[in-house]
């Protein structure tokens, strides 16, 4: 170590002196910032004996009643909740001392004074800040959200929502509020009993409009659309009032509707139709009633509404069902004509796992297509079977021979030709397919009947018993090898003392 001269009290620093710049000083831990008591520390320091411009020196009674005292200015943050037993502090006295002025501390030497209490905001929870044996205390997270079971508070507030949604015009609402709607008008039988499926109501829901109508003794046309009454009275001025699939013959049988004017529709039920009366005026008293009150408000599922959603589902079913013929190797080369007029016949359906479609030996119940999901292909074999005692027994077996997966399809040749089936199906996993029941065959023409004979093939049906025995082989084998490692595994672990889940093999 060198010395160093220190003339007139500089340093002089030697010239091969270097700084190290990647020594690092650690700094000290940053520490929360009090909570202050500003209305304690304004008390404690109005002492008429403390110094000020008034008084040049502080009394001894003074300083020691200050030194004794200016601790009690930092709060404990839990202090609020120590001072009452917690099942006795209340909501109110929570949000009420959380935003106490005198509770809010500043980091920066800014104004202290009397500080604005925060905006009281709702919560939908309380938390807890110390444990408690007072139920109450605890009750709110439990109570987050409640459902009101009441049907008839339920359908108020349903016809309030509908009310508020309605008024926007059909573009403007969100997905959400749309929604809302459908969620709405499925859970009311009037309008269920008059839509033919909710797939139909999900696509009205997001075309239905409001109609107000602010004076009385006005009449509204009911052949129109399909009206709801959200608010005020109306008094039907002919019968039906409103049409049904089962009251339909009235209207060809009657030529003129009856006056009807005693009976009284509220909130919540309908009149008109969602399919125009053919050679009737949309004004004519058919379907006509006359409202009773100022303000009358009606939820309206026009007719060219309702008809144009319906022709959008069924050409999106008659492309969907297109689609999975045309890819279907069979059918991927036939005319359009009758790939179209074969699409016609067929309907949707699910099944779920483990569902056996076809059994073997038996005629196929219907013609599948395939269009999400997959199917296993079992055949039957007859093994030798060796029982415990050393016997060996006939036993029938089945075997997976393949599988069916999307955009194919199976059991055309057996309902064609009337004969079993060569092979069992079964669902491995959730199937959603297209089927056609063998008695719509006879819609079709000779011609695209016999196309879809020369198209298709037996559903494995070149298989030999060779393949079927040899096919079972590679499987019992498979089979027995996997139980032999685990036994191996099993005997390994149980020879060692291993025990999966306790020590050291816990986790």
């Amino acid at each position: 170590m060198s010395l160093v001269n220190v003339t007139d009290g500089t340093v002089a620093l030697p010239t091969n002196y270097s700084v190290d710049k990647s020594i690092k000083h650690r700094l000290p831990a940053l520490q929360a910032t009090p909570v202050l008591d500003y209305d304690f520390l304004r008390r404690l320091c109005k002492d008429p004996g403390l110094q000020n411009r008034h008084n040049p020196e502080t009394t001894e009674e003074a300083h020691e009643h200050f030194m004794k005292n200016y601790h009690k200015m930092f709060i404990d943050p839990h202090a609020h909740l120590k001072s009452k037993p917690p099942g006795e502090l209340n909501t109110g006295e929570r949000k009420k001392k959380a935003s106490h002025p005198s509770l809010i501390s500043h980091a920066t030497g800014g104004y202290t004074g009397n500080v604005p209490a925060m905006k009281d905001f709702p919560q939908k929870s309380y938390p807890i800040d110390t444990i408690t044996h007072n139920v109450g205390d605890y009750l709110p997270f439990l109570h987050k959200e409640r459902k009101i079971s009441d049907p008839k508070h339920v359908r108020k507030q349903g016809i309030k929502t509908l009310r508020r949604l309605t008024r926007k015009y059909p573009f403007e609402r969100t997905t959400d509020e749309n929604k809302v709607i459908f969620d709405i008008l499925k859970k009311m039988p009037v309008i269920t009993r008059q839509v033919p499926s909710e797939r139909v109501l999900k696509e009205l829901a997001v075309v239905v409009t409001i109609d107000i109508w602010k004076e009385p003794e006005f009449t509204v046309f009911g052949n129109t659309g399909l009206h709801l009454i959200l608010k005020g009275s109306v008094s039907p001025l002919a019968i039906p009032y409103v049409r049904t699939e089962s009251n339909v013959a009235a209207f060809n049988r009657v030529p003129t509707p009856t006056p009807f004017e005693e009976d009284v529709l509220t909130v919540g039920e309908v009149f008109g139709t969602l399919v125009k009366v053919e050679g009737r005026e949309p004004n004519s008293r058919l379907l006509t009633v006359k409202t009773l009150e100022p303000n009358c408000e009606f939820l309206r599922i026009t007719t060219t509404d309702y008809k144009r959603v319906i022709e959008q589902i069924e050409n999106r079913d008659q492309t969907e069902k297109t689609n999975v013929l045309s890819f279907c190797s069979s059918y991927k080369y036939w005319p359009r004509q009758p790939l179209l007029a074969l699409a016609n016949l067929i309907e949707w359906t699910s099944f779920q796992a483990n569902t056996v479609l076809v059994s073997e030996g038996f005629n196929a119940p219907f013609i599948g297509f395939i269009r999400s999901g997959e199917c296993h292909v079992l055949r039957q074999v007859d093994v030798k079977h060796t029982l415990p005692n050393g016997k060996q027994e006939q036993r029938t077996k089945q075997v997976v021979m393949g599988k069916l997966t999307e955009s194919q399809s199976f059991g055309e040749i057996s309902v064609l030709l009337d004969e079993p089936m060569t092979c069992s199906i079964v669902a491995s996993t959730h199937l959603e397919m297209g089927i056609i029941d063998p008695t719509k065959l006879k819609e079709l023409d000779e011609v695209t009947l016999q196309l879809l004979k020369q198209s298709n093939q037996r559903t494995f049906g070149n298989l030999t018993q060779e393949d079927i025995h040899e096919e079972y082989m590679q499987q019992e084998l498979k089979r027995e090898w996997n139980e032999y490692k685990h036994s191996i595994v099993v005997d390994a672990i149980n020879t060692r003392g291993i025990r999966p889940g306790y020590g050291k093999w816990a986790k």
